[in-house]
């Protein structure tokens, strides 16, 4: 499993680093949620400040799911799926593998946004353990439930439309856990914050397991 594993978010990342679909779209899209965020909550450094955890996790949110439909969409020729099931490679770890890719992404996006959010709104970090803990366990919910989500509309006509009302809704609660968490990293409140810790840390184990176990058969009905 962890072999296959690592062919599959090889190969993965070494097709986004080849075709740069990160780095000229999901990137760019991203920075510019957070400028038209600053925009919409006006030049004043008091809302900014106070919503940068929530518009920050926001970005990533919507980032996922790009990252999600593209890591797809590079499967979506004809016979492709039907090699990746004849190929004898353990569905589990071909789960592995493709959320390993785009939370690989999903971590070098969470730099280059903190940056942006550091420039664009002036906030710093208080507990640099807390917003680490925090986005690796968000991070992985985010990429497993994307990767679990993508699997059951690839092979569907409107997959583009659907995976954002499956997604979404679901990953609302990491959303609320991973902005709190991360008000508490910037604040130095750190006890209010490691309480949302209990959210992410189950989320992101029942995403995980679900998918070892379920990938197979959602590999079979797409």
């Amino acid at each position: 499993m962890w072999r296959d594993a690592l062919l599959v978010a090889g190969k993965d990342l070494r097709i986004e680093l080849r075709s740069r679909v990160a780095v000229w779209q999901v990137l760019p899209f991203a920075l510019l949620c957070l400028v038209l965020f600053a925009f919409a909550l006006g030049p004043g450094p008091g809302p900014l400040r106070a919503a940068a955890p929530g518009l920050f996790w926001l970005a990533v949110l919507f980032s996922t799911v790009l990252a999600t439909q593209r890591s797809f969409a590079i499967e979506s020729g004809e016979g492709l799926r039907d090699g990746l099931r004849l190929s004898g490679l353990d569905p589990a770890g071909v789960f592995l593998g493709k959320a390993a890719a785009v939370g690989a992404q999903l971590f070098v996006l969470e730099v280059v946004l903190w940056a942006g959010i550091a420039l664009l709104f002036g906030v710093r970090i208080h507990s640099f353990w807390l917003a680490g803990l925090s986005a690796v366990l968000a991070t992985i919910g985010l990429a497993s439930a994307g990767v679990i989500y993508g699997a059951l509309s690839a092979g569907l006509r409107v997959r583009e439309t659907l995976l954002p009302l499956l997604v979404l809704p679901i990953v609302a609660p990491v959303l609320l856990a991973a902005s709190r968490a991360w008000a508490g990293a910037l604040t130095g409140a750190v006890g209010a914050g490691t309480d949302w810790l209990r959210i992410l840390g189950p989320f992101a184990v029942v995403y995980v397991t679900v998918g070892i176990l379920l990938y197979g058969p959602l590999l079979e009905a797409g």
